[in-house]
Formats: C-alpha cells, sequence, structure tokens
C-alpha cells in the first residue's frame, strides 16, 4: 500500500507542476504526462492485471484535471491506458514492456506530426510577408524558423500576451534565430494589422465544430483580421481536439489566479483572469495540421480518420 501510494504521490507532484505552469506548451504538457504514467508503470509494486490497471486509471485521472484547457494531454494518457488495457500482459516485466513500447510509440508520433505540421505551415510563408502571432506556441515557432532554413525572408510582429507575457518567450526565440521581429503591446494589434500579410496562432483546443480555444485575446485578433480581410489560420495537432465537445460538453475555459493580472490590487476590487477565449471556426481559414490545411468544418472527419480511437471510451 505504501508503494502504491508513494507512485501517486508522483503523479500528484507531476499534475501540480503542470497545474501552477512549471511545465507549458501542450506537447511538453502531454510528453510529461505520459512520461509519469510510464515510470509510475515501471517503478509500481505489480499485483495482478486487474490491481493494476485500476491504479493507472486513477493516474490518468490526477493527470487529467490538472488542467482544465488541455485535450492534448488528456488524449494521450487516454491512449496510453487504452493500449495497455488492449495489450497482452499478466507479468510484471510483460507491463513493463508493453508500458515502455507504448510511450515509445507516443513520443515518435509527437515527433513525426511534429514535423508534418511545421512543413505544411512553412510553406504558406512567402518572400515578403509579415505573420502576427499571439501568444507562444512552439509549433509556430519551430514553423517559422523552418521557413527561415527554407530561404524565406519576410518578419514577425509578435503580442506581448498579457498578463503572463509569453509573447516575450516567441519574440526572443524568433531573435535568436535570425527573423526579424517587432514586440507590440495586445491591444496595438489593431493598428499594425494593415501590415501583416497572414495570422498564425497555436491552438490550446479545438471543438467538434472546428472552433479553437487559444490564448485570451486570440478571438479578438481573428475579428481585426477578418474585418481586415487577413487570413488567419491555427496550427495545431489534431490531437488537441477534445472528443467531449461531440457529445453536447463546452471546452472548459481555464480561471486563472488574479494575482497573474495584478498582486496587490485595492480591496474589495474584482478581477476575472481567464486564460483562454473561443475563435469561431468562420474566421479561421484553416487549421494547419498533420493532415495538411483543413477547413474547420472538417476537423470530425480528419480526427476520425486519424485517431479512431479518440472517440473511443476507456473501460474502467
Amino acid at each position: 500500500m505504501n508503494d502504491v501510494k508513494l507512485g501517486i504521490d508522483k503523479i500528484v507532484d507531476v499534475a501540480e507542476r503542470i497545474r501552477r505552469l512549471e511545465v507549458q506548451g501542450a506537447t511538453n504538457i502531454a510528453l510529461t504526462a505520459v512520461k509519469a504514467l510510464n515510470e509510475y508503470v515501471q517503478e509500481s509494486v505489480f499485483k495482478d492485471r486487474a490491481s493494476k490497471l485500476s491504479e493507472v486509471s486513477e493516474a490518468r485521472s490526477v493527470l487529467s484535471t490538472s488542467r482544465e484547457t488541455e485535450p492534448y494531454m488528456r488524449n494521450a494518457i487516454k491512449y496510453f491506458e487504452w493500449k495497455l488495457r488492449n495489450a497482452n500482459w499478466e507479468t510484471r516485466e510483460g507491463l513493463r514492456e508493453v508500458s515502455k513500447k507504448i510511450l515509445d510509440e507516443l513520443i515518435l508520433n509527437f515527433e513525426k506530426s511534429h514535423t508534418a505540421i511545421i512543413s505544411f505551415g512553412s510553406k504558406r510563408i512567402l518572400d515578403g510577408d509579415c505573420i502576427l502571432t499571439h501568444c507562444h506556441s512552439s509549433t509556430v515557432n519551430d514553423m517559422l524558423k523552418l521557413a527561415k532554413r527554407n530561404g524565406s525572408s519576410f518578419s514577425v510582429i509578435v503580442t506581448e500576451t498579457r498578463p503572463l507575457y509569453q509573447g516575450r518567450i516567441t519574440a526572443r526565440e524568433l531573435i535568436e534565430a535570425g527573423i526579424e521581429t517587432t514586440l507590440i503591446v495586445d491591444s496595438a494589434a489593431r493598428s499594425f494589422i494593415k501590415s501583416v500579410d497572414l495570422v498564425i496562432v497555436g491552438a490550446d483546443a479545438i471543438t467538434s465544430e472546428g472552433n479553437v480555444i487559444n490564448k485570451i485575446g486570440t478571438s479578438m485578433i481573428a475579428l481585426i483580421a477578418h474585418e481586415a480581410r487577413i487570413p488567419f489560420y491555427t496550427i495545431s495537432s489534431l490531437l488537441k481536439f477534445d472528443p467531449q465537445t461531440v457529445y453536447g460538453e463546452f471546452e472548459s475555459i481555464e480561471e486563472r489566479n488574479s494575482f497573474e493580472v495584478w498582486a496587490d490590487p485595492p480591496e474589495g476590487l474584482c478581477i476575472a483572469n481567464p486564460a483562454f477565449d473561443i475563435t469561431k471556426r468562420d474566421y479561421i481559414h484553416g487549421i494547419i495540421c498533420e493532415e495538411g490545411v483543413i477547413s474547420p468544418h472538417s476537423i470530425l472527419e480528419a480526427v476520425y480518420r486519424r485517431y479512431p480511437w479518440v472517440f473511443t471510451t476507456v473501460d474502467n
């Protein structure tokens, strides 16, 4: 019992690190979670198949609730448990072998998908283009760096992205990559939109309707781009699709601590700090994903074709 408790404590610790934003970026969060599950399986005491699957299910539940708007992580750890339940093993050695194989498979899939996504996206960047992006997306940055390596000459406008200033991370990485970059305050986006050729942002979640949940302020920029007739793209893995939205549920919007906005506000002041907002599919020209550039209207078809297991139920 103590060994099981110790293992769960490690899972809880990882979940807390994710909740406190010590692990950032959807891919990093998903990798951290599945690696934690594999480590839990490798190190915990083996009793029997049923007991072990119950423990894995509990660990997955702990990780799943660490962040509300993280379907990429939830899909990854769901796949881990689903594959574990459908694999043929009865001993600790067999379980450990299967677990490591699933982890390696997921990591390989992440890498292959990422390579395909940034390759498709880089082809949208033409000489002389000015790209506007919001917040920090490792996929967006890797796509821009690839376009630069492939010989495209372009510039980027980056919003600072209040209240945590993730745009500064983006700007620093792009400058270090030799890409001409301008940082602006979020509220200046409309003033600069006429000098922009296209907008490319990441995504934290995609709904069954093809709407995109991303860092707060994204929908404002999409509306500005729509008004100015500037193409607006989201670049994202299809694993950020939230299958629960198929069944009528809304994607949760995480409310962050108010101290991120104002550490010592006047007494009695209410501060709202939603981390994300929803950009309607009508303002999205395309989703750049591992399938290519698709219409947001076709998201269900694309996910089902690529990852049909997303729609399955993991038995308890």
